[in-house]
């Protein structure tokens, strides 16, 4: 990986082939097998039966910024050519001064027009969420992603923030995806195509949530991007950009044509695996092959 993020340095995952392409299962580290046959559902879709039909030919899609000082900050954003970005704020061992220095640089690298996010991924309590958006918000936030870890407080920061709530974690990591609705978590939902098992159920626990939805990526290679990527497609309506544009996290990738955006937007489309660029990424894992058994039974 280029930067650290979500504390990861390097990124591994297995690459799937079937008569409808490729699939990517790469699962995080963290993740047991009953998470993990979620992300094997989806490789499985991807390179054995194919994807909807798009309603659309590109995406917009946001700059990813991590928890970096404020002139990287600013230099992301400008060479991203993106107008919306997304800023990782509550970084352990950074504080509230280093979140309001980055999310300030990156909103002049924006303009006054563009649009920005933060992203805390559950690290703050109530009280201390509703401070730091407060404070945050000086810069015009569209919304906050995962202020919170759970429904409840989730809930309790929408009640008593102007800021609106997007509901990341708490959909893909929770075993009913329904609850956020059910309990007025969130005004939208953060979608990874993987997570939740596929393009096909992803369009559903949309359609069950009945929220605007942001489909991102779990920072994949171009393979597991253009799951993302045919789930934005096929989105009825799409009035976020999404966050697909992460390949620049990554030091290389597995196609000679990378999923890349131009001017902020990603055309809908599928690149195809070079051999000598997926030989360059091969290592000898036993241990993903576990991973995979565990997760299919």
């Amino acid at each position: 990986m280029s930067t650290r993020f979500r504390g990861q340095t390097v990124r591994e995952g297995v690459l799937l082939r079937g008569p409808a392409g490729w699939g990517e299962f790469s699962p995080f580290p963290e993740y047991g097998p009953r998470e993990c046959a979620r992300w094997l559902a989806c490789a499985r879709e991807a390179a054995f039966e194919g994807w909807p039909e798009p309603v659309r030919d590109s995406v917009p899609v946001n700059a990813t910024v991590p928890a970096v000082g404020p002139e990287r900050a600013h230099a992301i954003v400008t060479a991203s050519g993106c107008a919306t970005a997304k800023v990782k704020v509550a970084e352990p061992g950074q504080t509230l001064d280093d979140d309001l220095a980055r999310v300030e640089a990156v909103r002049d690298a924006l303009g006054p027009s563009g649009k920005l996010r933060v992203d805390a991924n559950g690290a703050w309590d109530v009280d201390e969420a509703v401070r730091r958006l407060k404070l945050l918000d000086r810069f015009e936030l569209e919304y906050a992603e995962q202020p919170c870890a759970t429904l409840d407080e989730l809930a309790a920061v929408r009640r008593a923030c102007d800021v609106p709530v997007a509901a990341d974690e708490s959909i893909r990591r929770a075993e009913d995806p329904l609850r956020v609705r059910a309990a007025e978590a969130a005004d939208i939902a953060v979608v990874k195509v993987q997570p939740l098992g596929g393009v096909r159920a992803a369009l559903r626990v949309v359609e069950a949530c009945g929220l605007p939805a942001v489909v991102s990526s779990a920072v994949e290679t171009s393979v597991g991007l253009a799951a993302g990527l045919a789930l934005a497609a096929a989105l009825p309506s799409l009035p976020y950009a999404c966050g697909l544009g992460t390949l620049a996290l990554l030091t290389g990738d597995v196609v000679d044509d990378p999923l890349v955006p131009v001017d902020g937007r990603l055309a809908v489309r599928r690149p195809p695996v070079d051999p000598a660029r997926l030989a360059e990424c091969t290592i000898d894992s036993p241990a993903w092959l576990r991973r995979m058994q565990e997760a299919a039974q």
